[in-house]
This record gives structure tokens, sequence and C-alpha cells, in this order.
């Protein structure tokens, strides 16, 4: 699994690369403390999972992440609690708060290597297993037209059915495939195939209306213009 670190302290950088060192599946490419040069090699190279700072002096580390077209796996490494719960919205792995210790950090790294080995697994299928109550359905991609956060639960909305699953969001994010599916609110994902219609605060799906929230317009549009 392919990282790279960006924070405006040196001394942070070389901790996490420190602690980079002794996790055996994760190559730690690069150490920015400039935010730019880092989305100038993020243009050129493919990155499973960022370590990212919050607070810098040009851009913070969410607008930073906010800004990629193609998102890593995230994991933010700060010493400022405010934030975690933008970091739950944004689907980050882990948020670790500085000074974290060598043990923190390798349980953000697996967490992280769980999901990079789901989301790759993910995009060589055409369906996907949804556990419910005792069982495992399987669910073909083309029959998902959309799916919704519910607290600890997940509904997937399929042609003629909805199924609830006892998951978390992240969870079901990273089983379906990114080139398929797009976020468009802090509860919903969609597939991209199944929107009718698009407008500013809403895509239409089915009849169905959800919403599309500021923070994930520019990323569906990305998407609509691609395919």
């Amino acid at each position: 699994m392919k990282a790279i670190a960006i924070d405006d302290e040196p001394i942070a950088l070389e901790i996490v690369k420190s602690h980079a060192a002794k996790v055996p599946f994760l190559e730690l490419k690069g150490e920015f403390t400039d935010a730019f040069k880092a989305l100038e090699y993020l243009q050129r190279e493919n990155i499973d999972l960022i370590f990212l700072d919050i607070k810098m002096p040009d851009i913070s580390g969410i607008d930073f992440f906010n800004s990629l077209q193609k998102k890593p796996l995230l994991i933010f490494t700060t010493a400022y609690t405010e934030h975690a719960v933008t970091s739950f919205e944004m689907d980050a792995v882990d948020y670790l708060l500085k000074p974290f210790s060598l043990a923190r950090f390798v349980k953000g790294c697996n967490k992280a290597y769980e999901l990079y080995n789901a989301r790759n697994a993910s995009q060589n299928l055409d369906h996907i297993y949804i556990k419910t109550g005792y069982e495992q359905l399987k669910v073909l991609y083309e029959d998902i037209l959309y799916i919704e956060a519910a607290g600890n639960y997940v509904t997937f909305a399929l042609k003629d059915k909805k199924i609830l699953s006892r998951s978390t969001f992240v969870e079901a994010i990273n089983l379906l495939p990114t080139d398929k599916f797009v976020r468009v609110h802090r509860s919903y994902l969609v597939a991209i195939n199944k929107i009718d219609k698009a407008e500013r605060h809403q895509v239409t799906i089915n009849n169905t209306k959800i919403p599309l929230s500021e923070a994930y317009r520019q990323n569906l549009t990305a998407f609509l213009f691609k395919s």
C-alpha cells in the first residue's frame, strides 16, 4: 500500500516516516511540508493512502482533500480534536491525535489496509454480499440504485426493494467500486449510471430525490462529465 504524508512540521513528518518504516505492508513514497507540492505529486502518481495534517498555513487538510478528484484513503494526523466529526463525514479511516504512539499508528494502518483490500477486490467483481440479520445476500452492483446511512445501519436501495444492513457507511462505501458509485451527501452514495437528473441541490434516481451537498457537488460533476 503506497502512501504519502503531508504536514507543515518536519518533526511530525519524521515521526510518521519512522513509524511507517515498521509497517510491512506500507510504503511511504514521500513526505511534504508544502501541500501544493504534494498536489503536484498526486497528479503524477497513484497513491493509496494519505497521512494528512489539518491545520497548515496555506490550505487546511480538509480543503486540500476535498479538492482531490481521485481520493485515496485518508488518515488525519493532528493536534486538534475539534475536527473529528468532519473527518467522519469525509470517511477518514482514522483520526490520530498528536503525539500518537507506534501502536496507535499501526492500528490506523491496519484499518486502512483492510479497506484497501476490500476496495481493490470490489473493482474485479460484479456483486456484493450484504449482511442482513443472519444472512449474507448476494446483490449485483447493477441492481443498486443508492445506499443511505441510517445510524448504525445502512439501507441499500435496489430496483425492487430495500435491504437494511448492520454496517457502517464507510464499510459499505469501500465495498463498492469507485468507478460506479459516487458520494453526493454525508448520508448518500449513488450509482452513477442510475442518475436520471442532477440539479444544484439534489439528484433524482427512479423518482427518488436525494440531497446533493455543496461538499460533494464538484466530485459528482467530475464523474458526470467523465461519463
